[in-house]
């Protein structure tokens, strides 16, 4: 079956997570996600509520990051920033592992961490996202992360937060779509600029994207879809 263009905007959830966005950006890019239908705007976590008013009477879900970028903030921090985050109107939410843990091999306190904002998005109707930022993590660390976050049974795991040194690979896709059950989804974010990458990310079996090149990339998917003989 040829691919529609909803089989690419709905995989990709538009970032507007630069610490410089302003309240113009804001809502440009909400419009332009609108525009475009894509997945989700994943915003600022102070701009939630307004992007989830933007977004009203859309198919394009809000949605907002948790200990972000670095995941270092105590539990009790990123589960009331999750609460916040519900309340703001926050369908899906990206939370940043407690990486310093993972290193340590706590895993029993990162999965207490996934645990706790995975209870409160549940108990909401909503979906988490858990970002694993592999760029700092040998694959150890990587399959002890499928194995806890399948056990806990997330909505997602993420390779990157985008902010780390390096982002998305091949490598690790296919590590993670090879150590997580059909229901536990993989999003690949982080360095991904270009409707090639797309289209090769979800031919390996990746169902979101992270970008903040969703316009590029759906102007050039729309270019080949209209193009002659296509």
């Amino acid at each position: 079956m040829e691919l529609q263009y909803r089989d690419v905007a709905k995989l990709i959830d538009h970032a507007l997570l630069k610490p410089t966005l302003t309240d113009g950006e804001l809502e440009a890019g909400c419009a332009m996600a609108r525009d475009y239908d894509v997945a989700s705007v994943c915003i600022l976590p102070h701009a939630l509520k307004r992007c989830a008013e933007l977004l009203a009477g859309s198919s394009v879900q809000p949605s907002t990051t948790i200990g972000f970028p670095h995941g270092g903030h105590t539990m009790r921090s990123k589960v009331a920033e999750a609460e916040q985050a519900l309340l703001d109107g926050g369908t899906e939410l990206d939370m940043v592992v407690n990486v310093g843990k993972v290193l340590s091999l706590d895993y029993a306190y990162v999965k207490a961490e996934v645990a706790a904002v995975l209870q409160l998005t549940r108990d909401a109707g909503r979906k988490l996202k858990v970002i694993f930022e592999n760029c700092y993590l040998q694959r150890e660390h990587k399959l002890a992360l499928c194995e806890l976050c399948s056990e806990l049974e997330v909505d997602w795991v993420k390779t990157s937060t985008g902010f780390g040194p390096s982002g998305a690979t091949r490598e690790d896709l296919e590590l993670m779509l090879d150590n997580t059950p059909p229901h536990v989804q993989v999003k690949a974010s982080g360095g991904i600029r270009e409707l090639g990458q797309v289209l090769e990310l979800r031919e390996l079996g990746v169902s979101r994207i992270g970008s903040s090149s969703t316009q590029a990339i759906l102007d050039a998917w729309r270019a080949r879809l209209q193009a002659p003989g296509a």
